[in-house]
Order: structure tokens, then C-alpha cells, then sequence
């Protein structure tokens, strides 16, 4: 029988990623996990360059294939294989603990290597001197000395320092911290100090699994642009939507103990995911039917001798043919809020507040109010205020300065980590959760633990033997029971899969009360929150009138419109005499005429190449649309060699497809840095 178009697809993706320059090899790989197998069969090539996440839901197998690519845990059967040399560099999600030593040295420590070569040929050197010149030996020496500084140069020492002062800028550390012992960085700053050391030694594989849990939108943004620019294969688990559209080109996507292959980013595999399987199911619904007529044909002819040799060979046609097994989908989990009390238009005001710990001013003078309905996205680096302002606006932590005013019937409802910490170790899932929830949302309660991942059995564990996320998770479903008409959840997206984001957005996304999110997960506020505010160290608190999206872009545009006064040169225009402006605009003509000759000569052809290789994307894209609907006719789909030609020919037009678009991507940049250069020609 032949391959369905996903089989095909597969080996296509596989045979195409053999050609590359292979890092690493899966082949066969087998996990299980006490009497659940969590894959098996699992092979797939990693190559130079490749962004690859591993989707799924939680549990699904993702973490333990990368901890098995990281040899930190052996498979049960399969090979891993990589060429001789390859550094694998490994970020769990948590679990770092380093003291002893200063964030710098714990940084230093990514150019050991260097140091090692540095501190040869310094001894190498000394030894050098109490040799002749002209001796054998002096001879010898010298070239040990060269060969060593030729591998040293590989490090180019002169950027150490500079390279380690960016990355650990980058990821939010001042020049203060540099010499603080690791030991006194919290547990999510441990987990950036891991990051910037595994950022600087730059092995051939990175595995990233949730960097962003701990990362503010400030060191996201700079993450998010350090990886996009990185040399080496890169593969990420994430439950951030947007960074995994932004940087990943293929997808490993687990589910029901098996791995399916996508050649795109996490939205290409929604898609893509959802038409294998509506074609699956028009071919199972096809093979169903010829299956019946079949039997029926050999029910009707049994009893008759002259039919014996063809209802015998039709038997074995049914025997021997491979069947379409439809895996039944999971279904969709929904919780909405019930319809929240009105409260007073003036939900909370701050009047002239201030926060201080010790000597420590988080902010002051700071006068904000929020009106009912509002959604609010509350962002800025860590340790600048939002968790404070959290505390403040629910009235949980007094302001030092200031007042805290609560409109008439507003019912505050609290999320934050530390809630998780609270939690009475003793209690089920469901008594903890049932404890909190009010007498209309009881009935509720199980549906939405099984929206945050507690199914079946999973209710009657104790908290106690609960990891951290999913403490978190019940901490969250516990204030989502309470009755409240303004919810102020901080940082709640850190442990939950896109499923369960999916389902609490949808949530958020109809409650009609007023919400604060503290969040850097721009897929999931997007749709959400209408305003963002943004905390800064040492700046009064900034109110932007969008969503994230729309405070990213105005950030991004407000640091071009700095940088460019910064470079632009100083007008000289006031001490000009007549002469020198003639002279001036004449070189302004000169300068706009060479402009237009090099954007005709240069520009013009590569414009012209991206309009027909766009051509070209459209026509493929309408051809595999029409392979598509022709392979979901039933007698296309009842007809395996048809079948067989048509998925042919699918997989031949994906293809040329997925060509296209790799090099549409590459002119694309090509033209924009082209007409970048022209314009820089013309200032």
C-alpha cells in the first residue's frame, strides 16, 4: 500500500536533513517512565543552524529528551550519535545552585580553555628565556609557542572581557553584581547566571528547556536576539507562543507516546497538524468504506463454491492490508468566570505612594488609578516594582508613603508564586482547591483542575509531593474559584502548557471584571490586556495605551530615536557663509544622483527577484491547496496508486514550498540591508 502524505512528508524532511552538515543523530530512541513508554521509534537529525522546539503538552517527554541529548539521562534503547568534538551545552529548568565564587568568575569560567592555553604559553614563554637562541630546543619551543597562540586566537582573548560585560548586561545584571558571590543571587537569577555562562562558551548544541520562566521582557528581548544571531544548532522547549514563532524553523511535536516532525514554527504546526489530520480521517473514512464492501462482497459469495478462490484471496486482501488507526482527540477543556459583582468605576487608587525596604526606594510619588473593566499588562526587569505594586493594589503590604483607596465592593483575587509556598502540605489537590472555592463555583472545580493539568487520580495527591509548578498550578486554580471582580495574577503562564494558557486566556479574554497581569509571555497578554505598564529602577512608572506588542514597538522606536541623536552629527549650518551652502547642496545632488545609479544597478534587480520568487510562493501555495482537496476525494483516496502519484506530488510542491520561503527569508534580508546602506549613503 502507499505511504499516506504524512509518511511521506517524514521521510522526505528526514532524507533532506541527511544532506545537511549533520550534529547530532537520534536513531530508534525508546524512553519509558515506570510501565509508560513515553516514545519509541525516535529518530530525526539535528543539523548546523537548526531552531527546533519540542511541543507538547506537560509530561508528554520533551524535558527527557533533552536530558537524554544532554546525557543526563540514558535511553532505554536507540542511539544518540554526534561527531567527534561536539559540545552540547544543557539549561534545565531549574535546580542550579552555585556559591564559592563571583558571578564574574562563575562567567570566566565559560574561557577556561583559553585560560589554560594562556597560562601554557606564559610558562612556555619564561622557559624560552633560559634557552639559547640558536639552540635545537629554542627552536622547538618557539614553534609549541606558536601552534599555541594560533589556537588561542580562536578565542580572541582581546573580546573576553568585553563578551562576558555584554552577555551578563544583556541578561539584567549590573556592574555592582560582578563581584557578589553567586551564592547570594535568588533562585531565578541563579538560573541567568547558567544562562550567561552557557551563552559564553558557545557549544555547537544549545537545549533550552523554558529559559524565559525567569527572565524579565528586558533580558527576553535580549535573549530572543543573542539566539537569533547564534552560530550553533539551537533546540528549545517553551510555552511562549511568540518566541517560538519569532526563532524556531522545525517542530518536534509528542503526543500519545509518539513524535510527529513539522518543517516550520510552532503556529506552522498547528496548522499543519490539524490538516494531516482532517486528511487522515477523509482516508480512514475512505478505507472504512472499501473495508465494508469488501465484507460484504465476501458474506454475500461465502457459500458459493465457484466463488471459493476469490472470496479466499479477497480475505487475505483485507488481512494483509495496513490499517489507519485514528487516535481519538482529547477534548477541549473550557472554564469561564462566572459573571463577577459590579464594583464602584474606581476599582483601586494610589495617591502619592512609595515602597521602600530599608534604604532600598522601589518607587515614590507615584499616583495611579484603575478603572473598572480595565487590563492592564504590568512589565518592566525584575526587582523594579511590579510585584510591589501587586502587593499595594490589593492591599496585602501597606505603602510607606501615600494612600491605597479600594472602590466600594471590590473583591480583590491575589496570584503570586509565593502563594504556591502557603499551601498546606497535608491537604489532596482537590481539598486545597475545594477549600478556597466558593459555593457557586464547587460544582466547577474538577473541570478546571483538569484545565491545569490534574486528571483522573491526579486530585487525590498530597501537596506535598507536588513539584514547585505544580504547586503553583493549584495556587492558581485555587484563586481562580474564589468570587472576585478584579484578579491580579503575577507571573501565572510560568508552568502551564499552551493548553492550559489557551483555556485561561479564553477566560480572561471574557471575564468583564478588571485584571492586572504581571506577564512577559506576549502571545498570551496580546489578546488580553489593553494597556501596559512598565516599572523602571530610578524612573516614575510609565503607562503605554496598547497591548505588549504595541509597548515593545514604541520601546524599540524610542531607543532608534536615542540612538540616532546620539550619532547624528552636530549642525554647522549657523557659521555656513553662502559659499559653503552652495557647496553643500551641490554635494547633497552629487550624493542622491550616485544613490539612484547604485539602487538601479544594485537594489533595482534583487527587488525584482523578490516580486517573482513571491510569484512563485503564491502559485505553490495554491498547488498544494488543490493536491490537497484533490487527495480528500474518495475515489482519489480508495485508489492507492492515484493516491500514491497525487502524494507524490504534494510532497514534491511542499518542497519547492519550503525552498521558497528559505529563500525568500534570505533575499528578503538582503534587499532591507541593501536599501539600509543606500539610505545610510544619503545622510
Amino acid at each position: 500500500m502507499a505511504l499516506n502524505p504524512t509518511s511521506c512528508k517524514i521521510l522526505a524532511q528526514r532524507r533532506h536533513f541527511r544532506n545537511l552538515r549533520a550534529v547530532l543523530a537520534i536513531q530508534q530512541l525508546r524512553v519509558e517512565v515506570g510501565a509508560r513508554v513515553l516514545f519509541d521509534g525516535l529518530s530525526f537529525v539535528l543539523a548546523k543552524e537548526d531552531r527546533i522546539s519540542f511541543a507538547g503538552p506537560n509530561g508528554a517527554g520533551k524535558s527527557t529528551l533533552m536530558k537524554c541529548i544532554a546525557g543526563v539521562t540514558e535511553p532505554n534503547a536507540g542511539r544518540i550519535t554526534k561527531p567527534r568534538g561536539c559540545r552540547i551545552g544543557y539549561l534545565p529548568q531549574d535546580g542550579i545552585h552555585l556559591s564559592g565564587h563571583s558571578l564574574w568568575e562563575e562567567a570566566e569560567s565559560a574561557f577556561a580553555e583559553a585560560k589554560e592555553l594562556q597560562r601554557e604559553i606564559d610558562q612556555r614563554s619564561n622557559e624560552l628565556e633560559t634557552l639559547a637562541p640558536s639552540s635545537a630546543p629554542y627552536s622547538d619551543l618557539l614553534q609549541e609557542i606558536g601552534e599555541l597562540e594560533l589556537k588561542l586566537e580562536h578565542f580572541d582573548p582581546t573580546r573576553i572581557k568585553p563578551r562576558i560585560e555584554s552577555v551578563l548586561g544583556g541578561l539584567g545584571f549590573q556592574r555592582d553584581d560582578f563581584q557578589r558571590d553567586c551564592g547570594e543571587f535568588s533562585g531565578g537569577w541563579q538560573m541567568r547566571i547558567a544562562m550567561a555562562t552557557l551563552f559564553l562558551k558557545e557549544p555547537d548544541i544549545l537545549l533550552l528547556d523554558e529559559p524565559t520562566n525567569h527572565l524579565d521582557v528586558d533580558a527576553q528581548r535580549w535573549m530572543e536576539g543573542f539566539l537569533r544571531d547564534y552560530r550553533g544548532a539551537i533546540a528549545i522547549i517553551s510555552h511562549d507562543r511568540s518566541l517560538l514563532d519569532d526563532l524556531t524553523n522545525r517542530t518536534l511535536a509528542f503526543e500519545r507516546g509518539q513524535a510527529s516532525e513539522y518543517s516550520g514554527n510552532y503556529s506552522f504546526f498547528l496548522k499543519e497538524s490539524a490538516l494531516r489530520r482532517e486528511i487522515l480521517e477523509k482516508q480512514y473514512r475512505a478505507q472504512q468504506r472499501e473495508i465494508e464492501k469488501t465484507e460484504r462482497w465476501i458474506n454475500r459469495f461465502r457459500a458459493k463454491n465457484t466463488k471459493a478462490s476469490q472470496v479466499q484471496s479477497r480475505i487475505k486482501q483485507l488481512e494483509k492490508m495496513e490499517r489507519i488507526e485514528l487516535e481519538e482527540e482529547e477534548a477541549t477543556m473550557n472554564f469561564t468566570f462566572p459573571p463577577p459583582p459590579p464594583s464602584a468605576h474606581c476599582v483601586a487608587k494610589l495617591a502619592g505612594s512609595a515602597q521602600r525596604y530599608g534604604k532600598l526606594t522601589v518607587f515614590e510619588n507615584f499616583d495611579f488609578e484603575i478603572t473598572r473593566g480595565q487590563k492592564i499588562a504590568v512589565v518592566g526587569p525584575n526587582g523594579a516594582g511590579k510585584s510591589t505594586f501587586c502587593r499595594l493594589v490589593t492591599g496585602e503590604e501597606p505603602p510607606a508613603e501615600g494612600a491605597l483607596e479600594l472602590g466600594s465592593k471590590v473583591f480583590p483575587s491575589f496570584f503570586s508564586q509565593t502563594h504556591a509556598d502557603e499551601l498546606n502540605p497535608r491537604q489532596t489537590v482537590l481539598q486545597a482547591v475545594e477549600e478556597a472555592a466558593s459555593r457557586e463555583n464547587m460544582a466547577h472545580v474538577r473541570n478546571l483542575l483538569g484545565c491545569f493539568l490534574f486528571r483522573n487520580d491526579d486530585v487525590f495527591k498530597e501537596v506535598g509531593v507536588l513539584s514547585g509548578g505544580e504547586r503553583s498550578r493549584v495556587a492558581l486554580v485555587r484563586m481562580l474559584v474564589r468570587p472576585a471582580n478584579f484578579l491580579i495574577l503575577d507571573e501565572p503562564t510560568n508552568h502551564l502548557d499552551m493548553q492550559s494558557q489557551e483555556v485561561l486566556q479564553n477566560a480572561l479574554n471574557h471575564y468583564t471584571g478588571t485584571i492586572i497581569i504581571v506577564s512577559h509571555n506576549r502571545a498570551f497578554l496580546d489578546p488580553v490586556a489593553e494597556r501596559t505598564l512598565e516599572f523602571r529602577q530610578g524612573q516614575p512608572p510609565k503607562l503605554y495605551y496598547g497591548n505588549l506588542s504595541y509597548y515593545l514597538d514604541k520601546v524599540a522606536e524610542e531607543e532608534r530615536l536615542q540612538s540616532q541623536q546620539k550619532t547624528a552629527p552636530r549642525s554647522t549650518s549657523s557659521t555656513n557663509t553662502p559659499g559653503d551652502v552652495g557647496v553643500n547642496r551641490r554635494e547633497q545632488r552629487r550624493r542622491e544622483a550616485e544613490a539612484r545609479q547604485q539602487r538601479n544597478r544594485v537594489l533595482k534587480p534583487l527587488e525584482e527577484r523578490l516580486e517573482k520568487l513571491e510569484t512563485s510562493i503564491t502559485e505553490f501555495e495554491s498547488a498544494k491547496e488543490t493536491l490537497t482537496e484533490h487527495m480528500s476525494q474518495p475515489e482519489v483516496a480508495g485508489d492507492t496508486e492515484e493516491l500514491r502519484k497525487t502524494s507524490d506530488a504534494f510532497q514534491s510542491v511542499s518542497n519547492q514550498l519550503e525552498k521558497a520561503y528559505s529563500d525568500w527569508s534570505e533575499l528578503s534580508n538582503e534587499v532591507e540591508t541593501m536599501r539600509s546602506k543606500l539610505k545610510a549613503t544619503q545622510l
